[in-house]
């Protein structure tokens, strides 16, 4: 049974919940600040902390602000709108640094100014969920809700880009008149730098009134419409009648191409500062040869390659690998070479891991690269630039590279990658 209790905020967790202390048991509250006195509701219980959510609020932080979003404390998609941007961002830096004291035992030499840029209408990679309610009546259109076997009612999203979240309704509304209404199972949505496109995944083969429809809906709103019968390799353009997305990074003169369920950085504005920041970081010369791991599309690659002698990109996933080579020839670069193999694993007796690098830039996922740092970075390898997605798994590799392989942490810094959310992105130079 749920039970009611008055607790006072002390401290905001990774997750961007307020925490307060019942008896020494900690409780985690949604939608709290620290400084704040509440009345929560606990609704979950757990062995060595609880969960819950604000009743009412008792004491007011003077931090907080009115979520910008009508949807802020249902929807899943967002944990941070009550708190003004600003606060947000050095939020995540306390995070950040006290990973780095209690998982990674380092401390920086000196924290970079964080890396912010617009914090509304940035998303440009996501995925929609889609449910029909029965007894609603309705089709629902919208991230998870913080319990995920939900789907939040979504009327408007303002981190999405306007073209997709200023339309939840009028997806909703498109697919509610399908006659696969209740197969449409997600929307993916995928932005380069001129075409806003919607994959619709889809349970069972369209009629041909259902795909009029999704037809007709595109191009109404200037998007371009794909369809997902089955797994990633059977997508394919519905309307028009092919789609060549690409993002370019004009500081380094590269256009990469992707496809629409590759992997993108979500933040276009963000990204550009990332790489711009990277670079300062690594300082590669012509005389240099890099490696870059989790390499992706070449997001890194091309641009380092751009200003060092050679580069080295690996990542897991072959089709990616195929297309950061393709990538490189479309930009006429032809000192970058690729390679798949999983980073997750030994790999040490393969030739590009026993070749010599000047530097190297790490950009893994949030797991982190710990079983890459069983056997790199070599005695050559002067700086390591670690781009993260989680505060956690880059403490640990810091405590790695700075204990087993004798560098220094020198700078490090958060980058709002997701505003809103709690998401940490960060960077971080490394030097022996």
């Amino acid at each position: 049974m749920q039970s009611l209790a008055e607790v006072d905020i002390t401290d905001l967790s990774h997750d961007g919940r307020g925490v307060a202390r019942i008896q020494d048991k900690a409780v985690f509250v949604a939608g709290a600040l620290p400084g704040e006195r509440v009345r929560i509701r606990i609704v979950r219980r757990h062995r060595s902390f609880d969960e819950a959510k604000v009743e009412t609020l008792l004491t007011r932080s003077p931090d907080r602000i009115e979520p910008r979003c009508p949807h802020f404390g249902s929807c899943g998609g967002c944990a941070l709108q009550h708190l003004p941007a600003d606060k947000q961002i050095a939020a995540k830096q306390r995070v950040l640094a006290e990973n780095f004291e209690r998982i990674g035992k380092v401390t920086p030499q000196q924290w970079l100014a964080p890396l912010t840029d617009a914090p509304w209408g940035y998303r440009r990679k996501g995925r929609l969920s889609v449910k029909w309610v029965e007894k609603k009546g309705k089709v629902l259109v919208g991230f998870r809700e913080d319990d995920p076997r939900f789907v939040a009612d979504l009327r408007v999203c303002h981190t999405l880009l306007p073209q997709v979240g200023e339309r939840i309704e009028a997806l909703a509304a498109l697919i509610g008149g399908l006659e696969a209404k209740r197969e449409i199972a997600q929307i993916e949505i995928a932005a380069d730098d001129r075409t806003v496109a919607l994959v619709f995944r889809h349970l069972v083969p369209l009629q041909d009134g259902d795909r009029d429809r999704l037809i007709a809906f595109g191009r109404e709103h200037g998007l371009a419409i794909l369809l997902q019968p089955k797994g990633p390799d059977s997508v394919h353009t519905l309307d028009p009648p092919t789609i060549d997305l690409k993002f370019g990074i004009p500081a380094a003169n590269v256009e990469l191409a992707f496809r629409p369920l590759d992997f993108i950085q979500v933040n276009a504005g963000m990204n550009q500062r990332m790489i711009a920041q990277a670079l300062a970081l690594l300082d590669p010369q012509p005389q240099h040869r890099v490696l870059d791991l989790f390499c992706g599309l070449g997001n890194f690659t091309l641009p380092i390659a751009r200003l060092a002698g050679a580069v080295t990109g690996v990542e897991g996933e072959a089709g990616l690998v195929a297309r950061a080579a393709d990538n490189a020839r479309l930009n006429g670069i032809d000192n970058a070479t690729f390679h798949a193999a999983d980073l997750s694993l030994d790999q040490r007796a393969l030739g590009w891991a026993r070749a010599d690098y000047d530097a190297l830039l790490l950009d893994p996922p949030r797991s982190g690269a710990a079983a890459v740092l069983d056997y790199l970075p070599g005695k050559r390898t002067r700086r390591v630039v670690y781009v993260s997605c989680h505060p956690g798994s880059l403490a640990r590799d810091a405590g790695i590279l700075v204990e087993r392989h004798g560098f220094e942490l020198l700078r490090t810094g958060v980058m709002d990658m997701f505003p809103h959310t709690a998401h940490v992105e960060s960077i971080a130079l490394f030097e022996r």
